[in-house]
């Protein structure tokens, strides 16, 4: 797609051209008109010249030149009479060069005395002699210049003009644009509430904010009213889950109920991995709404790569993994340390259930250009890269994990985490494997995190 700045550049290029054309037309006319007009005089004047004159008669001629030369309105006029071999026979002036027949230019490289530019014309009149009729274009020395220059400063001062105006509104454009992508930018991040200034002054400018805003409006009353939905549906089916796996609990431990104990610590699991599903649904409503932003400072991710593979190594060890971290340096970013420490161990947790005893399971922290990443990589079996979009899908478990334990929603509030630090989680091929990786911004220099992380917020 063609951008502003190259839309802007052709159309300021295409408006010199069309200045540019326009300045050298109206130059060329004029001096085609003063051309025109300087030839008919001078074609008047040789007419009075010659006019009643027997044809070579070359003494009336020079009488007749020696008076029109010693007239006020004729200062400007020259005359050479020439016979057929083109020797100068006399006038008031003396060409330094043989002139063409017809009409034909003269400057002050012909010798003439006073002469900045001119027209010349040359006629046959009579008996082998030739009359040379010369009449300046410029009035003044340099008026050719002078005319030049004030075409080229009044049409600079339209393109100017023009150019300044163009850069201006490309400014305003721009800085417009600018606004609707970073509240586009600010709601794919997460803030719902941002929205475009509206310029106080109305305008095209102003309706535009004014209808995106509007649109944004109803998206944020949509996406609440999902999202009020959906924790309305979990804190209401909570209670009564509770309360079910409360009895179920009682019912236990009842001295009848030996023989139905199996069935009861079944019904129990799956009223713990609901509560689970209604606890997990509740927190990614919470995260996407970004009231967490509240609580971003910096953190740095080395240092919590440490704490979550600390935390995890135990657990690891019992179902026969082994977990590991690499990190080269310090990485400080802005964000929730809580909610990119309960990511972390997600993805570890993930990682873990999903591969095989003997695996190994490694975490790795880096920083390149501005960006901030974390990885959790493993040799397991890995998950297909058509399937990758499944598996961030709420509740999108596949096939071979729908016999473990889960709800389906890790990975998705993994994402909302990302999303809400402005960045994202992408799959990939670890080789084999799967490789979990969270893109984030680093932070600005200067900025020093906390030493510790409460893994529990």
């Amino acid at each position: 797609m063609t951008s502003l700045r190259s839309l802007l550049f052709a159309f300021l290029a295409l408006f010199a051209a069309a200045t540019a054309l326009t300045g050298y037309a109206t130059y060329s006319a004029s001096h085609a008109a003063i051309t025109g007009l300087v030839d008919a005089r001078i074609d008047l004047v040789a007419d009075a010249i010659t006019d009643g004159v027997r044809p070579g008669d070359a003494a009336a001629i020079l009488a007749r030149i020696d008076r029109f030369a010693h007239r006020r309105d004729t200062g400007d006029i020259g005359f050479e009479l020439e016979d057929v071999r083109g020797r100068r026979l006399g006038g008031n002036v003396a060409l330094a060069r043989a002139i063409a027949p017809g009409y034909s230019s003269v400057s002050g490289s012909d010798g003439i005395a006073g002469l900045t530019a001119g027209r010349a014309e040359r006629r046959d009149v009579g008996g082998g002699l030739r009359l040379i009729t010369i009449a300046e274009t410029e009035p003044v020395d340099g008026y050719a210049f002078i005319r030049a220059r004030n075409y080229m400063i009044g049409f600079g001062a339209i393109m100017l003009i023009v150019l300044t105006g163009t850069a201006t509104f490309a400014l305003i454009v721009r800085r417009r644009i600018g606004e609707v992508r970073a509240t586009a930018a600010a709601i794919v991040n997460g803030d719902l509430q941002h929205r475009v200034p509206v310029p106080a002054r109305g305008g095209a400018f102003a309706a535009q904010a004014e209808a995106f805003n509007h649109m944004l409006d109803r998206v944020a009353a949509l996406m609440d009213g999902l999202r009020q939905v959906s924790s309305e549906v979990a804190h209401d089916l909570r209670t009564p889950l509770a309360r079910l796996r409360g009895r179920l609990a009682l019912a236990a431990d009842a001295p009848t109920a030996a023989a139905m104990r199996h069935e009861i610590e079944q019904a129990t699991e799956q009223c713990d991995m609901l509560l689970a599903t209604f606890s997990a649904i509740l927190r990614i409503a919470e995260v996407e709404g970004g009231d967490r932003r509240a609580r971003f400072a910096p953190v740095d991710l080395a240092s919590l790569m440490g704490e979550v593979i600390e935390t995890l190594r135990d657990a690891a060890a019992e179902t026969g993994h082994r977990l590991t971290g690499a990190a080269t340096h310090p990485v400080q970013i802005i964000g929730d340390r809580g909610l990119l420490a309960q990511a972390l161990v997600n993805l570890v947790e993930n990682a873990l259930t999903h591969t095989p005893a003997g695996s190994v399971v490694t975490v790795a922290v880096a920083q390149d250009r501005g960006r901030a990443s974390v990885c959790v990589a493993d040799n397991g079996l890995g998950i297909a890269p058509a399937d990758h979009a499944r598996a961030l899908r709420r509740f999108g478990r596949l096939d071979p994990s729908r016999h473990r334990p889960g709800h389906g929603l890790g990975l998705p509030l993994v994402q909302a985490i990302a999303h809400l630090h402005g960045g994202a989680l992408t799959l990939g091929d670890a080789g084999p494997g799967l490789a979990a990786t969270i893109s984030l911004t680093v932070a600005p220099r200067g900025v020093e995190g906390p030493a510790t992380a409460d893994l529990r917020s």
